[in-house]
């Protein structure tokens, strides 16, 4: 299966195209694209293994060193394209999980899946770049996992994306009244979600529980599709966003036989067809998909498919 260019930027702009029909309607009903693990298109091979991992993985990691990392980087990487090119894909829901380096002084904050990613900071300003040259576009952040963060790590955090984001940042509402029309009303571009304590209070860090994402965990595409379709009949009575993760997730035998191959080889690009079929599939609405998220978004129209979900919901509308 061959990588798609990267340079694709027609979907840059889809939600500032969408119909009057459709941007006043709330945003939990509308069908949008996510990428899993959306920061690991790139991880440091020279770093410790991160506090994330097994304490077996970090006895291996010491002492095969990089053959090691060589082969937890091919596990790891669950995406190739950087934030801005996600952006201009069409991806609005980023999957994100954090975390200091332990015994690093001061408080940076780093992404993580397994190695170290890039600085946090690094990816938010890529993000906010993107933003300011595409008005009307509305993203996710979703912080699901922290490690090795303190008290002071988070409040480093929450202050970092206070001041990268300033205005754009989406004050907690009721989410039935989150509709694009009302985020473009108040300039409104990001929303956070920080599923840890330390922002409860925080007026602009939405806590986790309105943005739930049930994972299947495994590594079979029809457990999957019968999870997603079991959630997805649950979603109703939680009245927040909600998360369906298109993904398989690697067991250790998994990897033990794809090892040299890597989680894109030897699990994603075989079953993605089969994935890819459910997506199509759905509906958006009350009772259908909000977020999707895909592992490797570039290797098939998986963009273009979720956000063409939405076409759905202006002919009902139209009652036709």
């Amino acid at each position: 299966m061959k990588t798609r260019p990267t340079g694709n930027t027609s979907n840059a702009d889809w939600m500032g195209a969408l119909c009057p029909a459709l941007t006043s309607l709330p945003l939990k009903h509308l069908a949008v694209p996510g990428s899993h693990d959306s920061f690991s298109f790139w991880v440091d091979e020279q770093a410790p293994v991160g506090p994330d991992q097994k304490a077996y993985v970090k006895h291996l990691a010491a002492i095969f060193r990089f053959l090691a990392k060589k082969v937890m980087k091919k596990w790891s990487m669950t995406q190739n394209l950087t934030f801005r090119e996600q952006l201009e894909g069409g991806i609005r829901y980023f999957d994100l999980r954090v975390s200091s380096k332990p015994g690093e002084p001061g408080h940076e904050i780093y992404f993580i899946h397994g190695l170290f990613g890039q600085k946090v900071r690094d990816g938010l300003i890529d993000i906010n770049n993107f933003l300011n040259m595409h008005k009307k576009e509305v993203v996710f952040l979703d912080f699901n996992h922290h490690y090795a963060m303190s008290e002071e790590h988070h409040y480093y955090l929450i202050k970092m994306l206070k001041d990268i984001f300033g205005h754009k940042l989406c004050k907690i509402d009721v989410v039935e009244d989150i509709t694009l029309n009302y985020l473009w009303e108040n300039r409104y571009q990001v929303l956070v979600f920080y599923h840890h304590p330390s922002a409860e209070g925080c007026p602009v860090m939405w806590p986790g529980s309105k943005i739930p994402a049930p994972w299947a965990n495994t590594t079979d595409t029809t457990k999957l599709i019968q999870f997603l379709e079991t959630t997805l009949g649950e979603r109703a009575k939680y009245g927040s966003f909600h998360v369906s993760q298109a993904i398989l997730t690697p067991r250790v035998k998994t990897i033990a036989r794809g090892l040299v191959r890597g989680l894109r080889n030897y699990l994603v690009e075989k079953n993605l067809p089969t994935i890819m079929s459910w997506v199509e599939a759905q509906k958006p609405g009350v009772d259908g998909v909000n977020i999707i998220t895909s592992d490797f978004v570039e290797l098939v129209d998986f963009a273009n498919t979720v956000i063409k979900l939405n076409n759905l919901l202006i002919q009902d509308r139209l009652g036709t």
